[in-house]
């Protein structure tokens, strides 16, 4: 069975976005919740940083790239491996 690509992509870029939309959203209701994973947000994407409902959706569109890209990354490489296999 192989992955589509694009399918994997946008999956894995809107479970992401949610992730991050959620947890980043819970930390502005209760100030002390996911401080360690949004200050590693802050780390690796450039012009993040916990803040504001602003901030807010720029993590989430930071995070949807992210994790399209890392989708598109994994079913490529899936797909390039099963390949392999079946030679």
């Amino acid at each position: 069975m192989r992955f589509c690509v694009r399918t994997t992509a946008l999956t894995f870029g809107i479970l992401w976005a949610v992730v991050f939309f959620l947890v980043a959203g819970a930390q502005q209701v209760w100030p002390t919740y996911g401080v360690a994973f949004l200050e590693l947000m802050d780390g690796l994407y450039p012009g993040y940083a916990p803040g504001g409902f602003g901030s807010v959706i720029m993590g989430t569109l930071y995070a949807l790239v992210d994790g399209a890209i890392g989708g598109a990354v994994f079913a490529w490489l899936y797909n390039r491996l099963l390949g392999k296999r079946d030679a």
